[in-house]
């Protein structure tokens, strides 16, 4: 019982941050992303043709299949993701190159990617995607969600807040259970990683419904709004003058 005790303390005081934490607001702001990631992700898997904008490994994989010529993936929708996800990484790179506090980078980062997202949301609005065609708009709606994830995915390198990467959760799950196995107890860490799996579960779960019951419009509108409250929630710690701010804290 203790051992589900700690591993729930770590999920809830990542959602809710103690006053003095060395990352201060930002892992509730980095849960947030977790879930738009979800949310593009099946977005772009059910809308635009079998295609990831936010989780690369996959979108490679899906590469390999096209090459090989498996039925239903893209070449040339998988390079377009790929180069535009490439793109979007070394733009938030420069972008965040000379910012030193972790707030700021973040509020930053959102107000490009919620941009890049309503642009993407009204593209398709006025340009319906059809999964199974090569039509310009999929490849354009492809192109400016995955530059918004690589933009998100930079920024997510900048604020360096262990354990929540909005994205990649192989390595999430895989340190959390050997961790477990190594020390043969659950610790709060564990409930800070499992917490990270779950939000980008349950942004896969409200996109596909978005896909399977709203306009393609909405469907990318929703996240583009989710982005939007991100961006407010980030104005205030933005602001902050707190030892949390320093990029240096990152990185224990």
């Amino acid at each position: 019982m203790g051992r589900v005790r700690e591993l729930l303390r770590g999920a809830w005081r990542t959602a809710v941050p103690e006053p003095g934490d060395r990352h201060g607001p930002l892992p509730p702001l980095l849960l947030a992303l977790t879930v738009l990631s979800g949310m593009i992700d099946a977005v772009s898997y059910l809308m635009l043709g079998q295609v990831f904008v936010a989780n690369m490994t996959g979108n490679v994989v899906f590469l390999g299949f096209a090459l090989a010529g498996a039925p239903g993936f893209s070449v040339t929708t998988s390079l377009v993701a790929l180069l535009a996800f490439v793109a979007g990484a070394f733009l938030g790179g420069r972008l965040l190159a000379p910012v030193t506090h972790r707030g700021r980078a973040l509020l930053h980062a959102v107000l490009v990617e919620t941009v890049l997202l309503g642009a993407a949301a009204l593209l398709v609005a006025l340009f319906p995607v059809s999964p199974g065609s090569t039509d310009s708009s999929r490849d354009l709606a492809t192109a400016v969600l995955a530059l918004a994830m690589g933009v998100q995915n930079a920024m997510v390198a900048v604020v360096a807040v262990p354990d929540l990467t909005t994205t990649v959760v192989t390595r999430t799950i895989t340190a959390a259970f050997a961790d477990t196995g190594r020390t043969g107890r659950l610790e709060q860490r564990a409930g800070r990683r499992l917490l990270s799996v779950l939000t980008l579960a349950a942004g896969a779960l409200v996109g596909a419904t978005l896909v399977l019951h709203a306009s393609q419009g909405a469907a990318l509108g929703v996240p583009a709004a989710l982005a939007l409250v991100a961006g407010l929630a980030a104005v205030r710690p933005a602001r902050a003058d707190a030892p949390w701010t320093a990029r240096d804290r990152g990185r224990a």
